[in-house]
């Protein structure tokens, strides 16, 4: 019995210890924070399945907006202004914003980016952000329609109509840049 109690106590002691260990290395400043350093072992993965979890308990699983060419043009409209700035253009170089920030926002509109999410993981993502990305929730900024319409836009990305490919393919005026990053 006494073999028992002793091997309990030192598992209690031991996950103390790892707990203290850790608190100890997020309070002293050794946990990477700058942009520039290297993720944390396991930062990505915890951080991606955690993500995941909720957005596929909570996404909406029907889509109010049909993916034509009016909503997607009023969709580029929006992404133009508001998500651009991190998330680019089409063929166009990337900005000095996204070159700083950590994780790298990725690309939306070139490869296969987002377009084989469905369209309310994306709406979930606009409305609500993404914790410690950048990504900022823009429920109180952009209207439910401007939300969906833009969801649509990342999710057909790799098949969007001549005219709102053209629309996109325009460079970021430094004014849409500077609107972009004052609306965040």
């Amino acid at each position: 019995m006494r073999t028992f109690a002793t091997m309990v106590l030192g598992i209690i002691l031991g996950a103390v210890a790892v707990v203290l260990g850790v608190y100890w290395y997020f309070v002293t400043g050794r946990a990477p924070v700058a942009t520039s350093e290297p993720a944390m072992p396991f930062e990505k993965r915890l951080a991606h399945q955690a993500l995941n979890a909720r957005v596929n308990r909570e996404m909406p699983k029907t889509v109010p907006l049909q993916p034509d060419e009016p909503n997607l043009t009023a969709g580029a409209q929006t992404y133009r202004e508001h998500c651009a700035v991190c998330h680019g253009l089409p063929r166009q170089t990337e900005t000095l914003i996204a070159k700083g920030m950590y994780p790298h926002p990725p690309k939306l509109t070139e490869g296969k980016g987002v377009t084989d999410d469905e369209p309310g993981e994306s709406y979930w993502k606009v409305a609500n952000g993404i914790r410690l990305t950048g990504m900022p929730g823009f429920r109180p900024a952009l209207s439910e329609t401007q939300m969906w319409q833009v969801s649509l836009l990342v999710a057909n990305a790799d098949k969007l109509p001549k005219t709102v490919q053209d629309s996109l393919a325009l460079p970021l005026r430094p004014d849409e840049a500077a609107k972009a990053v004052l609306t965040k």
